[in-house]
């Protein structure tokens, strides 16, 4: 179930196939979930209508939620990144222009109340993880009951949980590519290249990463018949440095081969060390640099020496003003020894960069995943932790 106020981004999605129902008020949502348990039923259900409720409705019904997350976007709070509960979206909008005091009010009083139904169905057994659009963070500054052990939330951040020791420690991440030609047939030629590299790296991927690979290979095997594209002919395909950088000089050979035009790649700023953001790219490094913003400008100042055709630093994205400091690329390779080259030293060096600093958080899947990176170029060194024993560091 996911929850949206805006009646035109309902339809969208549910035109576009990404929800399967849409349902307009929790009497008949109740009776839907319910159905759908009875039957073990896999549907994706929108409601019309604001996400407290949702949670409300679904507690006194006495259903057991087994995972919840938020991606409210309260990065910006007060001008239409949430609307609060008991108000409709024809009256936030109003109030949100002629009285926006009032509006603020109202929503720190609808996330105290967002955060009490969570907390319910969390001390029932549900997995709660916050997205890191500053749910988290606003909820504590409206006062909600958020707090956690000493100066954590209550709830992790998904990269904290999920992203960081699934994907980012190992340097998996969104890369990007988009076909200059703007032709679809282009786009497919690089999806089915970039499944021949990756089920040819998966034959010799480390244990503790095919799931990874696997997950990836079966994604860009569905973009085509899933209809990913809005917009220009691009894609994106979570990736290590080494899928990254083997798929990119395939598309390069390719188009040296006249198989395809030019190739831009890039990737999200949300990414393995894009991005320097407390509270969600870089949650789980826990070595007391979380707060500081230097791996961006780092990684830009990096990618710029190594062949880049643009770097830009933003500030905000996904996260709020103040809050996080992006760090953006784009490259473009045109069949040439050159472009091959840039794409071999940029990419390796706008992945590892991360990784070794995560490395030097004492993240294991980090160290593993550096050490693997030496191994492949011995031109790259980096400092790895000494671990010391909680027994012998507590017996000082």
């Amino acid at each position: 179930i996911c929850a949206e106020m805006n009646r035109k981004a309902v339809h969208t999605r549910h035109s576009q196939g990404w929800v399967d129902v849409v349902i307009k008020n929790t009497v008949d949502l109740i009776t839907r979930v319910k159905e759908a348990q009875s039957k073990n039923e896999t549907v994706s259900i929108a409601y019309e209508g604001n996400v407290v409720s949702v949670w409300e409705a679904l507690y006194d019904a006495n259903i057991h939620i087994s995972i919840g997350s938020d991606q409210t976007s309260l990065h910006n709070p007060w001008a239409g990144g949430y609307y609060p509960v008991d108000l409709s979206f024809e009256e936030s909008n109003e109030m949100m222009s002629n009285h926006p005091d009032n509006f603020k009010k109202e929503v720190q009083r609808s996330l105290r109340r967002h955060v009490a139904a969570i907390n319910k169905h969390t001390e029932k057994g549900t997995y709660f993880f916050d997205y890191g659009n500053a749910f988290l963070l606003e909820s504590s500054r409206a006062d909600a009951d958020i707090a956690g052990d000493g100066k954590e939330f209550r709830y992790p951040s998904y990269v904290q949980d999920i992203m960081g020791p699934m994907c980012f420690d190992y340097g998996f991440g969104p890369f990007r590519w988009v076909c200059a030609s703007n032709d679809p047939k282009d786009l497919k030629k690089t999806d089915q290249i970039a499944t021949d590299v990756l089920e040819q790296l998966s034959q010799d991927a480390p244990e503790r990463i095919q799931q990874q690979m696997q997950d990836n290979i079966k994604w860009i095997k569905g973009a085509q018949e899933n209809k990913l594209v809005v917009g220009s002919q691009a894609r994106i395909l979570y990736a290590d440095a080494q899928g990254r950088i083997e798929i990119a000089r395939a598309f390069n050979t390719a188009i040296k081969m006249g198989e395809i035009g030019p190739v831009v790649l890039g990737r999200d700023h949300h990414d393995v060390s894009g991005t320097d953001s407390p509270y969600r790219e870089t949650s789980n490094i826990y070595d007391g640099s979380r707060f500081t913003a230097d791996m961006a400008i780092q990684n830009v100042i990096g990618d710029s020496f190594r062949g880049a055709t643009w770097v830009s630093i933003h500030n905000g994205g996904g996260v709020g003003w103040g809050e996080v400091i992006n760090g953006g690329f784009g490259m473009l390779i045109d069949g040439s020894i050159e472009a091959e080259k840039r794409l071999e030293s940029m990419l390796f060096w706008d992945v590892n960069n991360g990784i070794a600093r995560r490395n030097w958080a004492r993240n294991e899947n980090a160290v593993f995943a550096i050490k693997r990176a030496m191994e492949s170029n011995p031109q790259l060194q980096v400092t790895l932790p000494h671990s010391v024993s909680d027994d012998l560091l507590n017996n000082v």
